[in-house]
């Protein structure tokens, strides 16, 4: 198991005083605002705005695998490209 390091320590200290940080702010947000009533246009508002969130989300996590499984995410491969262009030449020589 891989000791960590001190920068590694400092960041993972800063990312949960964040964390930590945000989860204290958000709750003090909801206690604040629990007396708020939400109009239906809200709802509506809140309801729209999820729904798209999740086809984008669910939109790009598909173009994602299938880019992924049918070779858009690869490098391109200089020498693959060669070889091909080798294979086309011996091909075109035995036409004549």
């Amino acid at each position: 198991m891989q000791r960590i390091g001190i920068g590694q320590a400092v960041v993972l200290a800063v990312l949960a005083a964040l964390l930590i940080g945000t989860g204290i702010w958000a709750i003090s947000m909801w206690n604040a605002n629990s007396g708020v009533e939400i109009s239906r246009h809200g709802w509506i508002a809140i309801s729209l705005g999820t729904f798209f969130s999740l086809i984008i989300g669910c939109g790009l996590m598909a173009l994602m695998f299938y880019s992924s499984r049918y070779g858009y995410d690869e490098a391109p491969d200089k020498f693959r490209e060669e070889s091909r262009r080798e294979r086309e030449r011996r091909m075109a020589g035995r036409k004549k």
